[in-house]
């Protein structure tokens, strides 16, 4: 491939305030500039369900982003919605066609953060929905310091994908989340976990290239967070 591979990002979405009086798109810009130093071309997809199709035939592969809010409980068998859980039901819909659709067509596609646990949803797994009343003694998984800085370190699987595109057994990385995946799903491996057992990675060997990482690698504050996204761009070419 002598083109740069396109890769779709997906968007996070706000109501009216701040930056607009009408409903708007955010992305952070080093998710696109990690994407753009990989050697991809970057392009964002809005939330519509409708186009899932046409976005698909036209990426070579697809991020799905992170973002302050959480998958439906309902979408993974959970019938209780904690306190603490909120939705952006247009954006999940959205993102859970992409990669159901991406995955369909054996796409690379790479979950960050929140998009690694709708990956993992996609895949079959479950979700912890608020780790404080899950997990006694959790790490603080929204860190109170900056996110461009490490919130602690992680401990990768020998033998995994991840294992082979990062190259070592610890990363240290940030954490913005107060969700995690509880269980892969019956066909994805995990890949990562932090010290108090939360899973920090996961990916399933049936596809081409299908991972999901709980941190943020678009920050590039471990050396393998910039191989992640090679990783993927590579992936895209045959």
């Amino acid at each position: 491939m002598s083109r740069r591979p396109v890769i779709g990002v997906t968007l996070d979405s706000e109501q009216p305030g701040g930056y607009s009086k009408y409903p708007w798109y955010a992305l952070r810009q080093n998710y696109a500039e990690a994407v753009a130093a990989a050697g991809g071309l970057p392009i964002a997809l809005a939330h519509d369900v409708a186009l899932a199709g046409d976005y698909l035939d036209r990426i070579d592969a697809l991020i799905v982003t992170g973002g302050a809010f959480d998958v439906d409980p309902s979408l993974y068998g959970d019938g209780a919605r904690h306190a603490t859980v909120t939705l952006k039901e247009n954006r999940t819909q959205a993102e859970l066609a992409l990669t159901q659709g991406a995955l369909g067509r054996n796409l690379p596609v790479l979950g960050i953060c929140g998009g690694q646990q709708l990956l993992a949803v996609a895949l079959g797994g479950t979700l912890i929905q608020h780790i404080p009343d899950a997990i006694s003694g959790a790490l603080e998984h929204e860190q109170p310091n900056p996110r461009h800085e490490p919130g602690h370190m992680i401990s990768v699987v020998s033998g995994t994908l991840l294992h082979r595109i990062v190259g070592t057994m610890e990363m240290h990385v940030n954490s913005a989340h107060h969700q995690a995946v509880r269980d892969p799903g019956p066909y994805a491996t995990v890949d990562a976990v932090a010290p108090d057992g939360v899973i920090e990675g996961v990916e399933d060997s049936r596809y081409r290239f299908c991972l999901g990482v709980q941190w943020h690698p678009e920050f590039f504050i471990d050396p393998g967070d910039r191989r992640i996204f090679d990783a993927l761009i590579a992936a895209c070419r045959p």
